[in-house]
């Protein structure tokens, strides 16, 4: 059953990703936390992620600006690798305390406050879009490059800080689209190999079918999404899912997920 429920949400994920704005990571972290550890949750998310952007890069790959490619996503892996490393250095420390009301039991753990932080400002900048970031300039383009491999590393929230740079350079569609699949790739390949490192190992490899039925599940979902027509605006969703996260977030750091 709890396979079942995985298989479905993560396509519902795939399919709302196609009309929310958010990137795929950002809807299906909560949605493993539910059923994972914050560590375990944060890197089957980024397989998945890796994974989706992949088969992107296969189909829009030849399109990549390589020159901005090149300024943004170097600094966006040594922006991954400080926010993979301060992720694991937060899991070490103890818990800074604990609350009872009542039957319950609340934890409050560094790493998931922080975490939770993250989500919280991710979901306001989309339910008020006067928090969202201005378009910089585009010679800051290695500044958004460390910042928003940063908080990929950290939490995978990488995509809206990345589009709020890319958008400002002035690349066509494809070029925009392709460029920014890969920098997602390149940020994703650096977090991946150090969450496995330093904390998950076999953690992943338990977690193989669930890893496969989440992945094939996203990739139905977004297959899905692109042939379904739907009476719900791009708005209504991202205000859905934005509420979802804070939600989400608020019970991961009060130590309820």
């Amino acid at each position: 059953m709890e396979l079942l429920l995985i298989a479905v949400v993560a396509a519902a994920a795939s399919l709302i990703t196609l009309f929310s704005g958010f990137g795929l990571g950002t809807i299906l972290t909560p949605v493993f936390l539910l059923f994972f550890p914050l560590e375990t949750a944060i890197a089957l998310t980024g397989i998945v992620h890796l994974l989706n952007n992949l088969f992107k890069a296969v189909l829009l790959g030849r399109h990549t600006h390589w020159p901005t490619l090149l300024r943004f996503g170097v600094p966006s892996m040594l922006g991954a690798f400080l926010g993979a490393q301060l992720l694991h250095s937060l899991t070490l420390l103890p818990s800074v305390g604990s609350l009872t009301a009542g039957p319950m039991m609340f934890h409050f753990h560094p790493v998931k406050m922080v975490i939770a932080l993250v989500m919280i400002v991710f979901a306001l900048m989309e339910l008020i879009p006067s928090l969202q970031p201005a378009a910089p300039s585009a010679r800051l383009l290695p500044v958004g490059g460390l910042m928003s491999g940063f908080f990929g590393g950290l939490s995978g929230h990488q995509g809206a800080l990345r589009s709020a740079f890319l958008i400002r350079y002035g690349l066509g569609k494809e070029a925009f689209l392709a460029t920014g699949i890969m920098i997602a790739v390149c940020v994703d390949l650096t977090r991946l190999s150090l969450y496995a490192s330093n904390m998950l190992g076999t953690d992943l490899l338990e977690h193989r079918t669930v890893l496969i039925t989440a992945t094939l599940s996203a990739f139905a979902g977004a297959y899905l999404g692109s042939t379904m027509l739907t009476k719900i605006t791009h708005r209504t969703v991202q205000r859905i899912v934005a509420v979802m996260l804070i939600l989400i977030a608020l019970g991961l750091g009060v130590g309820l997920l």
